[in-house]
C-alpha cells in the first residue's frame, strides 16, 4: 500500500467497490450516488485513478467480458484496499469530530452588527 494520501475520487471509488466488482461506467454511477453528486468522475479521470489504485494493490482486475461488442473490465477491492478505505474513513471521521468539537464553542466575531 502506498503512503500517498487518498484523494476524494479514490476514496469514493474504493467505497463503490465494497459491495461487488464493477465496470467503469458502473463505478462512475456509484461514485456519483455515494457522494450525493459531489464527485462526478469523467472516464479519463476514473481510469487514471484506477490505474494508481491497481498499482498500489488496493484494487485489482476481476474479469473482462465483451458487452455490445466492447470490452468491459470489472474491478474489485482487495483486502489491502478494504483496510485502506477503513483507515481513511476513520481518519476523516476523526477530523470531522475535531472540527465539530471546535465549532461547538465558536462564536463568530461581530463586524458591523452582523454575525
Amino acid at each position: 500500500m502506498s503512503n500517498r494520501p487518498v484523494t476524494e475520487p479514490a476514496f469514493f471509488i474504493l467505497a463503490a467497490l465494497v459491495e461487488a466488482p464493477r465496470h467503469g461506467y458502473a463505478i462512475v454511477g456509484e461514485v456519483a450516488e455515494l457522494s450525493d453528486g459531489r464527485v462526478q468522475l469523467k472516464i479519463g479521470t476514473l481510469y487514471g485513478v484506477l490505474d494508481r489504485l491497481v498499482g498500489d494493490g488496493l484494487v485489482e482486475l476481476d474479469r473482462e467480458e465483451v458487452w455490445q461488442g466492447r470490452l468491459r473490465r470489472y474491478y474489485r477491492l482487495t483486502e489491502s484496499g478494504g483496510r485502506c478505505l477503513a483507515t481513511e474513513a476513520e481518519r476523516q471521521a476523526a477530523n470531522a469530530r475535531v472540527a465539530t468539537d471546535r465549532l461547538r464553542v465558536w462564536r463568530p466575531t461581530i463586524v458591523g452588527g452582523e454575525a
